[in-house]
């Protein structure tokens, strides 16, 4: 299968998709995955679900004119958790024999057993409809993993090439994050769930230097990872848009110190989507709030449930936040959750209000009688097939405002502020209530218009108050899907890959610090 591509300036870019060839998720796992079940029930466990995945990753970095690295891993495994008593055991192995799956599944239901004498509480789980037949696939039209490595290298190659014809820039580096993620999901209550994840990360960085060597600035963070086929990155135009992140860098050297103090911001979807990440996205996960986190990740100033959901003001009336496992190109949009719990969107927070968590089947069962809350919202994933699911951040977004405001439009709602465009440092408290973030490009903004670059800027703050400092929303056409690649949790670690979407939006009175 060959496919073309466009560029800014017309060159068309050619792509060989060849028929991917490999180990597959055959009618033999799906019958081991069942066996698994049925045996963790048979040695005691009131019930049981379990995983085969297998996870293909692929990476291709360059940098100037050099590849600098090619990586390709497979990853194949299954695993049981079984709930005995209340409590939770979890098993895993790569033999794919009876017995080994057998003894996995035993060993499963004997941890849950041991954890009962030490568990500070005991789980149930919300009801969820069975779905004994299911299958879902990530919309796609070219898997990454069908385009040869040579054809992602000629591509990167080329961007740098065009990245580095503009003065001043000495540096230019770039890349491409494939993952293919095929998971079986089994449970003790009827349902069999068949899925394809594809999940990809392009990346470029372009650095300048100015004419006496005093100073270096760089464009990173130019492009978002997202849950799409390669079709995503050729949409991107990469090569066309080189020279444009490279001219920005270059605009850095000449960039005026800002002026620390209270400023007006706008900050761009491509900087605000981290901010909704880190102040937004983890204090409404729901095991943060109980505490379940506090030793790795922290916890959550939206505590105790009962007390916050619906009585906590976190913006003005038009702010919106839906949690969602079905946004699409959403890095954490999936069909099922690896509990059997379908996809949905829901209301996190409703006309500026808190209204709802993060929840899995057992999290929901625990606050249902404080808080009226009694099912999941689909948040259960393990990393790969020797992690067990606990809850993940779905995609988290801001939605637009009803008036279809431009960038030009929110822009011109300010007589003294800041544009800021890109993510760049953060720091937040354990409770993600105290902020501060960094970003790539800073404009300053003079009676409604663009007048020049800044530099070392960094807005800091408190969540509830920096969220209702919101002014001015932008309106669909300013939609913007962000994404992080690794969302690290958990002991031990687990990454996620989650997306967080909003528009353009307008921050009164900002505390705004010089970072040099």
């Amino acid at each position: 299968m060959r496919i073309t591509g466009s560029t800014a300036a017309g060159t068309a870019l050619l792509v060989n998709a060849r028929p991917v060839t490999g180990q597959s998720l055959t009618t033999l796992e799906k019958a081991l995955l069942l066996h698994a079940i049925d045996v963790a029930m048979d040695a005691g466990a009131d019930y049981a679900d379990g995983r085969v995945i297998r996870t293909q990753f692929e990476a291709i970095g360059t940098r100037e004119q050099t590849i600098t690295q090619v990586q390709s891993t497979d990853s194949f495994g299954i695993n049981v958790r079984a709930l005995v008593g209340g409590s939770w055991g979890f098993s895993a192995t790569q033999v794919f024999d009876r017995d080994a799956i057998a003894a996995m599944a035993r060993q499963a239901v004997t941890v849950a057993r041991a954890n009962n004498a030490v568990a500070p509480f005991t789980s149930s789980l919300a009801p969820v409809n069975v779905y004994p037949d299911a299958k879902w696939t990530t919309p796609y039209s070219i898997d990454p993993f069908a385009v040869s490595l040579e054809d992602k290298a000629a591509l990167l190659l080329r961007a740098n090439e065009e990245a580095l014809r503009i003065s001043n820039i000495r540096f230019a580096s770039s890349s491409i994050l494939s993952v293919k993620e095929q998971r079986l999901v089994a449970t003790s209550e009827g349902s069999f769930i068949d899925q394809t994840f594809f999940r990809i990360n392009p990346a470029m960085s372009i650095t300048a230097i100015s004419a006496d060597s005093s100073d270096f600035q760089t464009r990173d963070a130019v492009v978002e990872p997202a849950g799409r086929g390669y079709e995503y990155i050729l949409g991107l135009d990469l090569v066309g848009n080189a020279p444009l992140w490279a001219e920005e860098a270059a605009l850095k050297l000449e960039a005026v110190p800002v002026e620390a103090g209270k400023w007006d911001l706008v900050l761009h979807p491509s900087n605000l989507w981290l901010t909704i990440h880190e102040s937004i996205g983890h204090p409404t996960e729901l095991d943060r709030s109980l505490g379940f986190e506090a030793n790795y990740a922290g916890t959550s100033f939206l505590h105790p449930p009962e007390d916050v959901l619906g009585n906590t003001r976190l913006g003005p009336d038009y702010m919106q936040f839906v949690g969602n496992r079905t946004e699409f190109g959403g890095c954490a949009t999936t069909g099922w959750d690896d509990e059997g719990v379908p996809a949905e969107s829901w209301p996190i927070i409703k006309d500026g209000v808190f209204v709802d968590y993060q929840t899995t089947r057992d999290q929901a069962a625990m606050i249902a009688a404080q808080t009226g809350i009694t099912r999941s919202h689909g948040c259960a994933y393990g990393q790969d097939w020797q992690s067990m699911p606990f809850q993940r951040m779905p995609n988290v977004s801001l939605m637009p405002g009803e008036e279809d405001l431009s960038e030009d439009d929110v822009i011109a709602a300010t007589d003294r502020g800041i544009l800021i465009e890109g993510r760049g440092s953060y720091s937040i408290d354990q409770q993600r209530y105290n902020i501060q973030f960094a970003g790539q490009v800073f404009w300053e903004i003079r009676d409604g218009k663009k007048l020049r670059m800044l530099r070392d800027v960094a807005y800091v703050g408190r969540t509830p108050e920096f969220w209702n400092s919101m002014d001015v929303i932008g309106g669909d056409s300013t939609y913007f899907l962000g994404a992080s690649f690794s969302d690290a949790k958990g002991q031990p670690i687990q990454v996620n890959a989650v997306s967080h979407g909003c528009p353009i939006a307008l921050f009164r009175n900002i505390d705004i610090i010089n970072t040099a």
